[in-house]
């Protein structure tokens, strides 16, 4: 395997362990003003903060080395996408920010009010909102390159895109959907049970519009770029039906109450599955059409390095989240709100 490979396949287990982090913070936050809202907060809040208070601090890590990651590894990267993701990149920020403050009031604060509470949920699906913009760019047909060599970002076509919004519709829906499946998880193994009729409710009803807007994002997809199209269907088809079998098996033992660690389970591999398929159909672009993996890489005296360091940080960053969730999150005591 050449080294663009291995760092791209590196990368890519960097991303796909935040979204799955991300999204069950970014839902939860969604969750805890929809509970508020309806006056339900005292069946999901308790079983919502036993969660967030000791895993929040280290959900941005991963995003933070496959940022680091992509510019070191793919330089290019940086020069095409730079100008094109400034301002989503800003908001993406922005909104990071206000989520810290509203931890911080939170845990520190006298009280949680209902505006810091909305700023947090709004946040929670505006960030993944913004940030999915990069994924429609990198289809082609945004980015121009002058004559000058200069990028510019075509916004109006942006902004009309089908397929762009159809990425962005997805983004949200995706978090809801992850984030409710292991709630669901969670208050079952908690045995609180108000909280866990709550949250499978609302994992059940999240599963349909996943799979249409799923398929939305396809059919969108044959306009806006039909090599990659082709590639995702007629090459790596598969791994896109191990995904729907998978979402398959998570519904119906959610439905029937039974095993739900094993769901969530299931949950990740239909996430893991039309995730890496999107990825591996798109190869060797980057960005169509200017940026390539076998071009756009580092010398290979760095792309060696990077490995290696990123390599070691994964081997360092899963096992510390695994123990962080053992001694916390998945604690018997902890999770039933005894300690």
């Amino acid at each position: 395997m050449s080294y663009e490979m291995i760092g791209i396949t590196v990368l890519w287990l960097f991303l796909f362990g935040y979204i799955i982090v991300a999204s069950i913070d970014f839902g939860a936050g969604f969750f805890s003003l929809h509970a508020k809202l309806f006056g339900e907060s005292k069946k999901v809040n308790g079983l919502i903060q036993r969660y967030l208070n000791p895993v929040w601090e280290v959900t941005n890590v991963f995003f933070v080395f496959f940022f680091v990651g992509i510019v070191g590894f793919f330089p290019d990267t940086a020069y095409y996408f730079g100008t094109a993701l400034l301002i989503p990149g800003s908001i993406a920020l922005i909104l990071l920010a206000a989520r810290g403050a509203f931890y911080a009031f939170e845990n520190y604060g006298q009280d949680s009010k209902l505006s810091w509470l909305m700023i947090y949920a709004v946040s929670g699906l505006l960030i993944p909102a913004a940030l999915s913009t990069a994924l429609t760019i990198s289809e082609g047909g945004y980015l121009i390159r002058t004559s000058n060599d200069h990028v510019d970002l075509n916004w109006v076509a942006l902004l009309l895109s089908p397929f762009g919004w159809a990425v962005v519709l997805l983004s949200i829906v995706s978090v809801l959907y992850i984030s409710s499946g292991f709630l669901t998880f969670y208050a079952a193994r908690a045995k609180d049970w108000k909280a866990y009729v709550l949250v499978r409710k609302w994992f059940l009803m999240w599963g349909a519009p996943m799979i249409m807007v799923s398929l939305f994002v396809f059919l969108s997809l044959r306009v806006q770029n039909k090599t990659h199209f082709d590639s995702a269907v007629f090459e790596y088809g598969w791994l896109f039906i191990i995904s729907f079998i998978a979402f398959l098996i998570a519904g119906m033992l959610t439905y029937l109450k039974k095993a739900h660690g094993i769901a969530f389970l299931f949950v990740m591999i239909q996430m893991g599955t039309a995730f890496f398929g999107y990825g591996l159909s798109k190869l060797p672009y980057l960005l169509y059409p200017y940026v390539r993996i076998d071009h756009a890489v580092t010398n290979d005296n760095m792309a060696v390095g990077l490995i290696i360091v990123f390599v070691l940080g994964l081997v360092l960053l899963l096992p510390s989240l695994a123990l962080l969730l053992k001694l916390f999150v998945f604690d018997k005591a902890y999770v039933r709100g005894r300690k």
